[in-house]
């Protein structure tokens, strides 16, 4: 990864890179993990959390928060900076953070932990099951869910009606935090629950926390709201699970997921194809999104039935890649390098040997 672009493709800075004194993610990642640009705490080297650690200027000795998903482990480590509070990461790197099951070793991590970042119920059993733990055994983890008040959409109508997804009454989408304005709420949840942990150090996150939200996800907001606005077309489809619907929600977007299930780990069904091939055919659809951590065995099937020339990565921040850990990269980074590009081509607004950033379109042009 050479270079970090806007959605307009020309060279431009994440607030981390800046923050890193101005070397580029390459430079920001020669730690070799996540957190390595905002502070100083450390992997605990275990194999179900190694995606890293990160705190503030010293987090052996502050707080520890864990956290089950890594959009929010990004976010919190952002308002942990500077601070005593350390933070990690639960799902290990390549897995998605929807549909893994892992080990009780878990577990324990969490009891172990100060606090427990988590998505709210009815989103990853595991999660669930923990938090029952820590009820049952009287532990005093405490519980910072992530989802408090944030308004949740209905699923959309080619959800798969044997799942019923989360929030009051079910029935509701849970994948909020793909909305930058969502999220913001998911930070402002976050923050004040690190504020609990370290009251003395209110003062540092908050403002962590507003600059954050001011920063990076009114930008992508933003940027988001040009890409959508300047395109031609409004279908967009996808050979990934059920998560893109709030980023439809919020631009006036059809997105529209190849596998219907809420999990990446959903199976294609031949309806699906068939469906995917003619919304392919009636909207002269030549690129498709691809979904990073799910199986690309659709994607390549509609190239090879349809017109589709390429498939592209989308992601839901729900996973980190090698990579993108060695590059220190986090949601900012993800969004601008992974899905923002494919977005502008899929859309029609870029060549696809434009978009991102130099070497691109080589990298992620029918990616293994």
């Amino acid at each position: 990864m050479t270079d970090t672009r806007d959605p307009a493709g020309s060279p431009g800075t994440t607030r981390r890179r800046f923050l890193a004194g101005g070397g580029g993610l390459a430079a920001a990642g020669l730690a070799g993990c996540l957190g390595s640009a905002v502070g100083s705490g450390t992997n605990d080297g275990s194999d179900d959390a190694d995606s890293g650690g990160s705190g503030g200027d010293d987090g052996s000795d502050g707080p520890v928060a864990v956290a089950s998903f890594f959009s929010f482990y990004d976010f919190a480590r952002e308002i942990a900076a500077d601070t005593p509070i350390t933070v990690r990461n639960l799902v290990p790197t390549g897995l998605h953070g929807h549909g893994w099951e892992p080990d009780a070793s878990v577990t324990r991590d969490i009891i172990d932990a100060d606090a427990f970042i988590h998505v709210g119920e009815d989103f990853q059993p595991w999660a669930d099951r923990a938090i029952q733990t820590l009820k049952d055994d009287d532990v005093d983890t405490q519980l910072i869910n992530v989802r408090e008040g944030v308004e949740l959409v209905p699923l959309a109508d080619t959800l798969d009606r044997d799942e019923e997804g989360v929030g009051e009454g079910r029935g509701r989408d849970p994948h909020f935090w793909l909305d930058p304005r969502r999220a913001k709420i998911a930070v402002d949840n976050i923050t004040e629950g690190l504020v609990e942990l370290a009251p003395e150090h209110g003062d540092a996150l908050r403002d962590n926390a507003e600059t954050y939200k001011t920063e990076v996800l009114d930008r992508i907001d933003a940027d988001y709201e040009k890409i959508f606005e300047a395109a031609e077309r409004d279908v967009v489809q996808l050979a990934a699970h059920n998560a893109f619907q709030y980023i439809a929600d919020r631009y006036g977007v059809q997105m529209r997921p190849l596998v219907v299930n809420l999990a990446a780990s959903g199976d294609v069904k031949p309806s699906d194809i068939i469906e995917a091939k003619r919304v392919i055919d009636e909207n002269d659809i030549r690129y498709i999104g691809a979904g990073v951590f799910e199986t690309r065995r659709p994607a390549k099937q509609l190239i090879a039935e349809t017109d589709v020339e390429a498939y592209y990565p989308v992601t839901p921040y729900a996973g980190v890649r090698e990579d993108w850990v060695e590059n220190d990269w986090g949601y900012e980074e993800i969004a601008y390098n992974i899905n923002m590009p494919t977005f502008e081509v899929v859309l029609g607004n870029t060549a696809p040997e434009d978009a991102g950033y130099d070497g691109w379109n080589d990298e992620w042009r029918n990616f293994e």
